[in-house]
């Protein structure tokens, strides 16, 4: 009995972990399948891809989701190492993992959005069917404001009015990132007493008693720009949930809490410490943006800020000015203190933050080393050329690089011109070098620090000293113009 009671026991753990909202597709039934799929996602991928491995979970959660979703939109993915490789081969599929959307049976765009389960679910949405959703009854607008989304809505007493023209323009170009319904239904527009107007409904989970649940849209019925302007102003609130899907829509000056933020499983403990947030942020609406956000899920940028580890329930708080400085408030968080924090955020009190390895005790070598601290000494304030570049120690392309970059920085001793080097990763990096990548260059003219030119040439020996010798400031010593080594005037005689 015991037995057979495990083996049942067993037998479910097994189904639990087999069970999954992902289709798997292969060269055998891939056409048939993919034919009767409407608009689907499919993954293309490989077992020993760690990118794979990491996107599986997001992508589960998200094909479970999009499940219910109306209409339903199936995810699916195809081994590309041996039952579908085939297939892979037919897509063009190089790299791990692929992500493509086909319709009717027909391969339709790249996948192109987020790689979290909320942005492809978001995302996926936005491709299938209307920009903006019908809305026939009360009870049809009552589930579409239910979501613990946005939804922008536009009453309309009769269809093809300009006002619902400019909404149906707004809706199809924002359709990717915001949810747009409409209803001509009089007893919709009888109960929602709303007529010949757009509303913005905020999510219901974000309901607080310091602002509106819903603002009606007043301007220009014409202007498309306008009402795409009221949506962004509008669209996060006094506090808003801050995602790694969302966070390039929350605009500087920011302050951001970081803390347990769950609408899923803790709707009540997730708005205890918002409402806390929101009472401070009411004191100073309009003077910056204010946002909370998942400790757990954003850990990688709190780590730019110094905060390695949050413990207990209590929010940290951190924010960036307009400048992009980064600011850490030290207080244990109170509404008292985090309200200080603001006052002295806004007079400019606060010392930044900035993320930076020591300054070295020597700096003697012929490439001198940069860090976060004395990159103004070094580079910005310096009254030399400064050729700089921003490294990775992991980036094999950057180690590569060392020799070459040593003897350059040998060849330009006792030259107008500094050879410097910087670990971006270690260091906060200044905004006016943007790296995008290991190794990036950057030629500083003495008189034009602020303006950094983006080294685009070869990385021999040779492509450098002809690059300086063009550019300098001061013409060489050692080299002319064209980068030739100039005879010295001893060998003259």
């Amino acid at each position: 009995m015991l037995i057979f009671v495990s083996q049942l026991f067993l037998s479910a753990i097994i189904a639990s972990v087999l069970s999954s909202d992902v289709l798997e597709f292969s060269d055998d039934d891939f056409g048939d399948r993919i034919r009767d799929s409407g608009t689907i996602l499919v993954e293309f991928y490989a077992p020993w891809c760690g990118h794979c491995k990491r996107l599986a979970p997001e992508y589960e959660r998200a094909a479970t989701t999009l499940k219910e979703s109306d209409p339903p939109i199936p995810l699916a993915k195809v081994d590309c190492t041996e039952p579908g490789k085939a297939t892979c081969g037919k897509y063009g599929v190089s790299g791990y993992p692929t992500l493509k959307i086909f319709r009717d049976g027909e391969f339709s765009q790249d996948y192109s959005g987020p790689r979290d389960a909320n942005g492809i679910v978001k995302y996926m949405q936005a491709q299938v069917g209307p920009s903006s959703k019908e809305i026939n009854s009360v009870e049809d607008l009552e589930k579409f404001l239910s979501k613990q989304e946005v939804g922008v809505v536009g009453f309309f007493e009769a269809d093809g009015s300009t006002l619902q023209k400019t909404f149906q323009k707004v809706a199809d170009k924002l359709r990717e990132s915001t949810r747009f319904a409409y209803s001509t239904n009089a007893d919709v527009l009888k109960k929602y007493k709303h007529k010949n107007q757009i509303v913005l409904y905020r999510a219901p989970q974000m309901k607080n008693k310091f602002e509106d649940s819903e603002v009606v849209f007043k301007g220009d019925e014409t202007d498309r720009e306008e009402i795409e302007q009221f949506i962004t102003n509008n669209y996060h609130g006094l506090v808003g949930h801050r995602t790694g899907d969302n966070m390039a829509s929350f605009l500087t000056p920011l302050i951001i809490a970081y803390y347990k933020v769950d609408y899923v499983k803790n709707v009540k403990g997730t708005n205890y410490w918002r409402n806390r947030i929101l009472k401070v942020a009411d004191v100073h609406r309009g003077e910056l943006t204010f946002a909370i956000s998942n400790k757990d899920e954003l850990t990688q940028e709190m780590n730019e800020f110094g905060i390695t580890y949050a413990s207990g329930d209590k929010p940290v708080v951190a924010g960036r000015n307009d400048k992009n400085e980064k600011f850490v408030m030290e207080a244990e968080f109170s509404p008292e203190a985090f309200n200080q924090f603001i006052v002295d955020f806004l007079a400019g009190k606060l010392t930044a933050y900035m993320k930076s390895e020591p300054i070295p005790d020597a700096n003697d070598a012929p490439v001198k080393v940069a860090v976060a601290k004395n990159f103004d000494e070094l580079v910005t304030n310096n009254d030399k050329d400064v050729l700089i570049e921003f490294y990775a120690p992991w980036c094999g392309h950057c180690k590569k690089l060392v020799p070459t970059y040593d003897e350059l920085g040998t060849a330009m001793l006792g030259e107008d011109v500094e050879i410097v080097k910087m670990d971006a990763t270690a260091n906060d990096v200044p905004s006016q070098f943007e790296v995008s990548g290991f190794p990036t260059l950057f030629w500083a003219p003495k008189d034009k620090k602020l303006n950094p030119v983006r080294y685009e040439g070869g990385r021999e020996f040779d492509d450098f000293v002809k690059y300086i010798s063009k550019h300098a400031t001061n013409e060489l010593k050692s080299f002319d113009r064209s980068g030739k080594k100039k005879k010295s005037k001893k060998s003259e005689l």
